[in-house]
């Protein structure tokens, strides 16, 4: 697989590559370009000289050829499921969910776009304004460089890149190292649907080099990035440098809260949706379970029962509902964060092993409030630690005791207590009688704390990747 840059298909200057292994077999799946930083720096240049021109194209046109690559996608569609299922352990049928998801984003973020109309501020509206008429329009940043997870890679995609180029910004692409292969095809397929050579570019290498050296940039306007908090701290401190724009989506820890009157089996269900999905590598999955004390020995042994259920294997065959995390490193880091929290004070009561890149869902019981778990450590794998609390007021001083604040739910059947949890979380987003895994790509999606910056979504994504410019007509009345 190669890089795309200035709408050709280019190695690394230097011909240096990373294989692509796949974690479930071990087995190169395809290398890719390790680009230096003469690569970087020039796709950053055409970059800069490609945006205004297609700045100037209409929206009408712009969408016309986002929905070309639609098609594109349409046509393409299982093959790029294989790559991507292949290059990051997502099980097959995640894998189809997850590309077929790319119409539903790029079709919203195209009707939004042609909607984004300007606004006018009459004359007279404040007192020594009665002659004078404003008016304001959206203008694109620039040049946008999207740093994009391993996790979720082509929903991230659909969430950065559309938008960013229907308000006429020029996109720099960097996908994540172990998994990019999926985003180089989408990037080629957008070129081949009439997106203009520099408009939209993809260049592959590791964070810490190409990473940095995009987000570090003079040519560089703006960045929008998903990823870890330690990463998000270092690119605002690198874009402080140059003022430039920065909308973060971090890490999370989110509180998952059963009340006493809640629903244990609908609890559990929303567990296997909000922690099994994508064996556990969501940044909003539930990873932290407050249970209240009278219902934590049922909640523990249906939940036991239903992830004993699921089936992990291959993520290639069809019936494997478990897949493996990115790497043999992810697997490990979390198996060593289970016996962290077992030394704790916690108690496995299923699961906890690790076969390579594979860890078996876990149940953790008996974790106190006091464990690393409980407040600021994130474990991005099906672990499930199991709090008890005692009132709703000691669930909540639980919940936003972490630095985290990305979401969180609550499960009860008094909906003035979930408006009063819902009211008192630390946290962009709360989902009641349902797991914090919720995602819509109409729906503005963002934390407190730090979990990060700014919030995406056809709601507010174009806020993000937009200047508002206000044009006076002074003495036009």
């Amino acid at each position: 697989m190669h890089m795309l840059i200035n709408g050709k298909s280019v190695d690394a200057s230097d011909g240096a590559v990373i294989d692509v292994i796949n974690p479930a077999t071990g087995k190169l799946v395809d290398t890719v370009p390790s680009a230096t930083q003469e690569d970087v720096t020039h796709a950053i240049s055409c970059a800069q000289k490609a945006q205004p021109a297609w700045a100037a194209v209409p929206v009408h046109e712009k969408v016309d050829i986002l929905l070309r690559f639609l098609d594109l996608v349409h046509e393409n569609h299982e093959s790029l499921a294989q790559t991507l299922c292949a290059e990051t352990g997502k099980p097959i049928v995640e894998a189809r969910a997850e590309i077929s998801n790319i119409p539903i984003a790029f079709r919203a973020f195209c009707e939004r776009a042609k909607h984004l109309y300007g606004e006018t501020i009459p004359a007279g509206m404040e007192a020594g304004q009665e002659h004078h008429v404003l008016i304001t329009r959206r203008e694109p940043l620039g040049v946008i460089v999207a740093v994009i997870p391993f996790n979720f890679p082509c929903d991230l995609f659909d969430q950065k890149v559309a938008p960013a180029l229907l308000a006429g910004n020029a996109v720099v692409v960097k996908p994540a190292t172990d998994n990019p292969l999926t985003l180089c095809r989408l990037t080629a397929l957008l070129n081949e649907a009439g997106v203009m050579a520099g408009a939209c570019q993809i260049v592959t290498g590791r964070g810490s080099t190409v990473g940095n050296w995009l987000c570090t940039a003079p040519g560089v306007n703006a960045v929008t990035l998903t990823g870890s908090t330690e990463v998000g701290i270092e690119t605002a401190r690198h874009a402080a440098d140059h003022l430039v724009h920065t909308a973060l989506e971090l890490g999370g820890n989110d509180a998952f809260i059963l009340l006493e009157d809640g629903d244990v089996d609908l609890a559990v269900e929303e567990l296997v949706w909000g922690r099994m999905y994508n064996t556990g590598q969501v940044c909003c999955a539930s990873k932290r379970f407050l249970i209240h004390r009278s219902r934590v020995e049922e909640f523990a042994k249906k939940a036991v029962a239903r992830i004993s259920s699921l089936k992990q294997g291959n993520p290639a065959d069809e019936d494997t509902q478990l897949g493996c995390l990115i790497s043999e490193k992810a697997a490990s880091k979390a198996e060593k964060q289970i016996e962290l929290t077992v030394e704790q004070g916690g108690k496995i009561i299923f699961g906890g092993h690790r076969n390579g890149a594979f860890l078996e869902p876990t149940v953790i019981r008996d974790v106190p409030a006091t464990a690393d778990v409980a407040k600021d450590m994130e474990i991005f794998a099906p672990v499930v630690p199991i709090i008890a609390f005692d009132t709703v007021e000691e669930a909540v001083q639980i919940a936003n005791s972490s630095k985290f604040g990305l979401c969180g739910c609550v499960f009860t059947s008094d909906m003035k207590v979930a408006a009063k949890v819902g009211a008192a979380l630390e946290c962009g987003g709360v989902v009641i009688n349902g797991a914090s895994f919720f995602r819509s790509f109409e729906m503005p999606f963002g934390g407190y704390k730090y979990s990060g910056i700014g919030t995406e979504g056809v709601m507010s994504t174009f806020d993000e990747v937009t200047h508002t410019k206000t044009i006076v007509l002074k003495n036009i009345i």
